[in-house]
């Protein structure tokens, strides 16, 4: 993370879904031509477009961005062009982890030599990927920071996913879940929280045994929750789930960025963090994919779980200094909206309820959902 001096660097990926507007369900075999229509709108100086493992998935990412401010402009030009070529299709888009009811065997893989491989290797956990996330890279010049920075995040980990839930519903059904996803996603191998290492070198030696063992092509098969980028002098944190608003989707790469500046801060104070077991961070891990912000998270300082609001005030006040620096206080303090409006599952999980309360069948239920979860995607990005 950079010092005071140096340059502030983020940029943030995010996956859609394209939708029928009309069954609500996923268009599993989409035309070559939305993506196409969607490389030939977007400026390469905002970022870019492309598919993803399912054909009914498009991701964009950001350009290199030097502020918050400038990732919000080019990741609404992004979202905004994307739904609008998609309804030139007569598609919509949503921001969701998962579709309430799309079954992830009707599916169809993108015909790439990367997303082939993929399929072909991992079979049915590969083909059970029906999930979208988003990746939020924060610049780390120097290779032995981001190590340090790879050892010390994963605390803060749980207190992010608890922020961004939106996977509730899986095949029709409400998992009891907040986030899905992760359930998903962690049947596949080299996922999870990542291993501590004592050294970017020590670091290269575990890739290359891997690569020279054949069984990863590169560091991109790698999936951990937060991660060294295998081209970009980053860390890549994805351990989050997509937000439906966009603006909560800014909230936490803005916290992401400030925890890192935080603990960098902290380093060159010749403080640290305290490191905490893979098997004391899973716990949390756990209860914020559970429970989401619900639950509370256990204060390890403490040895008790704590009401997540009362972490958050906590987390605020730590990365306050860097807020500042890294002039996104308001995106940060805005974290406090989310718990006070619910996480996209909250809302998805009460427009349910509340449609089988008045008497509608599951499947017209679901559809509801999927009507919000179109609607609210597009919340905040008419303009810029």
């Amino acid at each position: 993370m950079p010092s005071s001096t140096e340059k502030f660097t983020v940029g943030i990926e995010e996956e859609y879904l394209l939708i029928d507007p009309e069954t609500r369900d996923l268009i599993s075999e989409p035309s070559d031509a939305v993506l196409q229509d969607c490389e030939a709108a977007i400026d390469a100086s905002v970022g870019g477009v492309r598919p993803e493992f399912l054909r009914a998935q498009v991701e964009v990412g950001t350009e290199v961005c030097t502020s918050i401010a400038e990732a919000r402009h080019h990741l609404t030009t992004l979202r905004r062009t994307v739904a609008e070529v998609a309804e030139n299709h007569g598609m919509k888009i949503i921001a969701a982890s998962t579709h309430p009811f799309a079954n992830w065997s009707s599916q169809r893989h993108t015909d790439k030599d990367r997303y082939n491989v993929l399929a072909q290797d991992m079979q049915t956990l590969a083909h059970r990927l029906l999930i979208c996330g988003m990746h939020v890279h924060v610049g780390v010049e120097d290779p032995e920071d981001r190590i340090d920075l790879l050892n010390q995040i994963p605390y803060f980990l749980p207190h992010i996913l608890a922020l961004t839930t939106s996977s509730s519903f899986w095949q029709g059904q409400n998992t009891g879940l907040k986030s899905y996803r992760v359930s998903v996603f962690d049947e596949m191998p080299r996922t999870g929280l990542p291993e501590k290492f004592d050294s970017y070198g020590e670091y290269e030696r575990h890739v290359k045994m891997l690569v020279d063992a054949e069984l990863i092509e590169d560091s991109s098969k790698i999936w951990w929750d937060v991660r060294p980028h295998g081209i970009f002098p980053t860390l890549e944190m994805r351990i989050a789930d997509i937000c439906t608003r966009l603006e909560d989707g800014l909230t936490i790469a803005a916290l992401y960025a400030c925890l890192l500046s935080m603990l960098s801060r902290l380093r060159r104070d010749n403080q640290r963090w305290r490191v905490y077991s893979n098997m004391l961070v899973h716990e949390n891990r756990w209860l914020a994919q559970r429970y989401g912000i619900d639950g509370g998270l256990v204060d390890f300082g403490k040895g008790e779980r704590v009401p997540y609001a009362d972490l958050l005030e906590e987390i605020i006040t730590l990365v306050r200094e860097d807020a500042q620096r890294l002039d996104c206080v308001a995106e940060v303090e805005r974290a406090r909206q989310i718990i006070a409006d619910g996480t996209s599952a909250h809302h998805q999980v009460a427009i349910y309820e509340k449609a089988t309360g008045e008497g509608a069948d599951a499947r017209e239920a679901l559809a509801a959902v999927v009507d919000w979860l179109a609607e609210e995607s597009l919340r905040g990005i008419a303009g810029d």
